[in-house]
């Protein structure tokens, strides 16, 4: 199985880009992973946040294949602790997916095509974080979750 990481808007914060880095690094030894980065909309200044949404919407759905369980970070979404996102993730690598889709959407959230699309939402805080944040938490989540399924010593409960 490969999961896949894809974020709307590139980061130039020296610090995120290297803790993505190196959890990618260590997760690449359990399993495929890649970050995809769709750049950010060029004159948003001229555009309503529901037509960000929308045009953001439709560079995801290009990403997407009909095999692809696509899973959205969203607030609205069912929250985890690390042992249960963990025994979530062996589900899906039971279920014998190809690949495994995560979504970190824009400023604005999600179109309502992506939503429609989308197999489900997963919420890593009733906190709102911001979205070039969250990259590198849940880059670190998934690593901890293939820790725990391997009983190695990262996460102490």
């Amino acid at each position: 199985m490969t999961i896949k990481l894809i974020a709307i808007g590139k980061t130039d914060h020296k610090a995120i880009l290297e803790l993505i880095d190196e959890y990618s690094k260590r997760l690449n030894f359990y399993v495929k992973f890649e970050l995809e980065i769709i750049p950010d909309l060029k004159n948003t200044k001229s555009l309503s946040e529901s037509l960000q949404k929308e045009k953001e919407g439709e560079l995801i759905l290009k990403k997407v294949i009909p095999s692809d369980d696509l899973i959205l970070l969203d607030e609205r979404g069912k929250s985890y602790s690390s042992v249960d996102f963990s025994n979530y993730i062996q589900k899906k690598m039971n279920a014998g997916l190809k690949q495994l889709i995560f979504v970190i959407g824009g400023p604005y959230g999600f179109s309502d095509a992506v939503y429609t699309r989308a197999n489900g939402k997963i919420s890593l805080s009733k906190m709102t974080f911001s979205h070039q944040m969250i990259r590198p938490f849940f880059v670190e989540q998934i690593y901890r979750a293939f820790t725990i399924l391997r009983g190695e010593p990262y996460h102490h409960q």
